[in-house]
């Protein structure tokens, strides 16, 4: 395989790892915790919306209510990362993206 072989390998694995990546960026991942709230996180790690239910808002909940938010946004952003290392074992054969960005 010659270098312009390489070259063109390479561009075609960060133009696909780029389409994949801008996909997985406007994705909606949403997970709801104690029913008391739900949490809408996109691909890209921006919260979307954040719903919570009318019961859960009284001063006795707070600290658990406080607590679940915390929880569904950790558990998308861990879903999210997830997503974006399959996506870069499944093009560059690395988690991390073959060193492509």
């Amino acid at each position: 395989m010659n270098l312009s072989q390489i070259m063109a390998q390479a561009q075609k694995m960060q133009r696909e790892l780029r389409k994949a990546k801008d996909a997985l960026a406007s994705k909606e991942f949403t997970l709801s915790k104690n029913g008391m709230v739900n949490v809408t996180m996109l691909g890209n790690k921006t919260i979307k919306s954040i719903d919570i239910d009318k019961d859960a808002l009284d001063a006795e909940n707070k600290e658990m209510l406080e607590e679940s938010i915390a929880l569904c946004i950790n558990e998308l952003l861990k879903e999210i990362l997830s997503q974006e290392e399959a996506i870069n074992e499944k093009i560059t054969g690395s988690s991390n993206g073959g060193g492509l960005f």
